[in-house]
């Protein structure tokens, strides 16, 4: 059964090609935003992340860009440390910045506006122990950290909603949002929306299925990825640090990993509207070129095509 576009559109991001806060920058081989643009709408993907700011480029030349390719813009991540009150004060006015950005896009024309998509930005703690808050609760806050973080989160949410933009809540591996009783807690805490993200979840050794049943009204927001529990439990089972998620390949082609794909979109299908964002998160090709991330994407397009998405 297609779902109707008018309820679901679905979407790609920079992180697929490699392009993301960690490497656009610092690594040459980060494809060009031009290459990445004309490959997701290529693929058929009616929007795309942002990425990193500026990397899509800013004002008019990234309408022109994504006017040019009839993409929408689907939303952008940025990192906050909500529960850092002083901190937080010095980041409103990259906040603010995002949102400018946004104001510079296509407008959505009846469709789903930009989410911003806030993610805690962790600690060097949580970085080097990823995947592992769900066993170990002694790695998340005390009562007073999450009154700030709920603080900060809500300073976000309304910044956010001042400009006319719903926000998202992002969970990360390597962030004090990451296993399921740390998510449950923020929605228990803050107003906002949750960033549904399948593949972190898994990281974090939560259920995407149980999070949709029980989250479901909170839901303003997905990103759908898969991922290979034998390397996430490798991962966990050796306290690698948060980079080796990217390292040892563990996020994959939709299918390929052990999301189950079919039961997410099935429950999806059944009542979930707006962006699904689909995401590969990859090291860039060794080639600097688009490479097998563009080959990914194209894929995992045909495969939501192939049932109704």
């Amino acid at each position: 059964m297609a779902v109707p576009r008018d309820r679901i559109l679905i979407a790609n991001a920079p992180v697929s090609f490699g392009a993301f806060e960690l490497t656009v920058g610092t690594d040459p081989r980060v494809p060009d935003a031009a290459l990445v643009l004309d490959e997701v709408a290529a693929a058929g993907y009616a929007g795309i992340d942002l990425g990193p700011v500026g990397y899509l480029g800013d004002g008019d030349s990234l309408a022109s860009a994504l006017e040019s390719r009839r993409l929408l813009l689907s939303g952008g991540f940025f990192e906050l440390p909500f529960s850092d009150p002083q901190a937080m004060k010095a980041s409103v006015p990259g906040l603010g910045n995002l949102l400018d950005v946004f104001d510079s896009a296509p407008p959505p024309g009846g469709s789903f506006k930009p989410k911003p998509t806030l993610a805690d930005a962790g600690s060097e703690l949580r970085r080097a122990r990823p995947c592992q808050s769900a066993r170990d609760h002694s790695l998340g806050f005390d009562s007073d950290g999450w009154k700030r973080f709920a603080e900060g989160v809500e300073m976000a949410a309304a910044l956010c909603r001042d400009r006319g933009y719903e926000p998202t809540l992002h969970h990360e591996t390597g962030t004090y949002l990451e296993a399921e009783w740390e998510i449950a807690k923020a929605l228990e805490l803050t107003t906002i929306g949750l960033c549904l993200d399948t593949g972190h979840l898994l990281l974090g050794q939560g259920d995407p299925l149980r999070a949709l049943r029980e989250w479901g009204p909170r839901i303003n927001h997905v990103h759908l990825k898969d991922a290979r529990q034998q390397v996430v439990d490798g991962i966990v089972r050796e306290a690698a640090p948060v980079s080796e998620i990217w390292r040892r390949g563990a996020f994959c082609r939709l299918g390929e990993g052990d999301l189950d794909v079919d039961a997410v979109l099935d429950a999806l299908r059944a009542g979930y509207s707006g962006w699904v964002v689909v995401e590969q998160d990859v090291l860039p090709d060794p080639a600097g070129s688009s490479g097998q991330p563009a080959r990914d994407q194209r894929a995992n397009r045909d495969y939501l095509k192939a049932r109704g998405f």
